[in-house]
């Protein structure tokens, strides 16, 4: 049957339409604009079902604390698992023994952060993160992966929609009242160690990709930089978690030596805090070590720990723009469109998501919030990090290779830790220095 006159070319209208559709469509479904929107999901959840964090039952005597949590665990399962389970499905991974397979890898992930919560280990300022890692680590180097195990071990997947919802945690209204000295050091601190740990790694012989992990690590806010670098970059997982579990290996005697050294060159607490929250890498570590001089000190040391963890948003932008206009391949010369293809997405969320709660929300309701938004980003965090375990071959931890990461991380936070004293003296010190036990 012969179609009316005209009709041939309304069809091709419309299938060039849809073509257009289908072509602008596909340009979401990449990890990076999946996970962004994951991120963005569950963000909309914590403001618009405030209850997701306050479920609670009441529980017969007996139960221990922690077994109250349990309703907003399930909660968070329900949400973390449904999301991924469709991200993941869109990207075209195989789902059969999917839904096993992220219970498993959420039940390590729920363990490592009960683990992290005791009191005696807490006190120690290991976190959440080293425990996963440490349980992936043992599980991949014992019984090796199974095959039932795969679908769901996708840590970059978790990590960039963990890092969007970072975003929230970055409040300028908080970060203010550390005032313009907290501003001014932690601007000068983080960029001065920056580019001297960026420029020693690459005169030890340590890759680009390494180096700008490492140097975000030491210069910004530790875990949560490595991390976010690492996301802008599109680096590898298994190095990341070597900087990770440097990062806490180091923090960890820091806490105990630095307030030491701070009472023996008789700093004042307002000099010691600016001193242990610049230098410190983990928040855990920060307030622990602040403890052990005096309030005054926990809170200027934690004051300068947030004054440094809001410019990672900033120097996240940085690093992806650096990155996706010279990337791996300084032949091929960028054009507007590459850059936006090699542009992290996850950056756009997280700056979206700093935005809202920082200006679009009250400062009460973006605070009573963010205790939810925690809860979810740490717990894809620590997903990400059993999948890293998982993926990580034990072995090429400790290699040859590796000495020299560890060297430049070593030399670069003492450099860290000279010139933040040298800074928290100039900006908060008025004493003289009294050496001694």
């Amino acid at each position: 049957m012969q179609l009316p006159y005209g009709k041939p070319n309304a069809i091709l209208c419309i299938n060039y339409e849809l073509h257009l559709m289908k072509k602008f469509l596909n340009q979401f479904k990449n990890e990076d604009w999946i996970a962004t929107f994951i991120g963005a999901i569950l963000i909309i959840l914590v403001i618009f079902v405030p209850s997701l964090g306050k479920v609670k039952y009441q529980f017969p005597e007996g139960y221990p604390l922690w077994f109250a949590k349990v309703p907003f665990e399930v909660t968070k399962f329900i949400f973390i698992a449904a999301l991924s389970f469709a991200g993941l499905k869109i990207l075209g991974v195989k789902m059969k023994w999917f839904a096993a397979s992220f219970l498993f890898i959420y039940g390590m992930s729920f363990l490592a952060q009960y683990l992290s919560g005791l009191s005696f280990i807490k006190s120690t300022g290991f976190e959440a993160v080293f425990f996963s890692v440490a349980i992936g680590l043992l599980i991949r180097n014992t019984v090796g992966l199974p095959k039932w195990m795969e679908p769901a071990v996708r840590s970059e997947f978790y990590i960039k929609a963990g890092l969007v919802i970072l975003g929230t945690s970055i409040v300028f209204g908080e970060i203010m009242k550390a005032g313009s000295y907290g501003m001014i050091q932690a601007i000068v601190v983080v960029i001065s160690v920056w580019y001297f740990s960026f420029w020693l790694a690459r005169k030890m012989g340590v890759d680009k990709e390494m180096a700008v992990m490492l140097s975000s690590a030491v210069s910004i806010c530790g875990v949560s930089a490595a991390i976010a670098s690492c996301g802008a970059i599109k680096g590898d997982g298994k190095k990341l978690s070597f900087v990770v579990s440097l990062v806490l290996v180091v923090a960890v005697p820091m806490m105990y030596i630095m307030p030491f050294l701070a009472n023996w060159l008789g700093l004042t607490q307002e000099v010691a805090g600016a001193w242990l929250g610049g230098t410190i890498d983990t928040t855990g570590a920060v307030v622990a070590a602040g403890k052990f001089l005096g309030d005054i000190a926990e809170s200027q040391a934690v004051i300068i720990k947030s004054s440094q963890n809001v410019l990672l948003g900033v120097a996240a932008f940085a690093i992806s723009i650096y990155w996706s206009y010279r990337g791996t391949n300084t032949e091929i010369k960028p054009t507007p469109s590459i850059l936006w293809e090699r542009f992290p997405k996850f950056v756009l969320g997280f700056i979206l998501a700093s935005i809202v709660f920082s200006f679009l929300l009250e400062p009460a309701t973006a605070k009573s919030l963010g205790g939810a938004a925690k809860a979810l980003r740490e717990t894809l965090f620590s997903v990400a990090f059993v999948s890293i375990g998982l993926e990580t071959d034990f072995r090429k931890i400790f290699t040859k290779e590796n000495n020299k990461y560890t060297a430049t991380f070593l030399i670069a936070q003492l450099f860290n830790v000279l010139l933040t004293l040298l800074v928290a003296f100039l900006l908060f010190g008025k004493y003289e220095f009294s050496f001694g036990f």
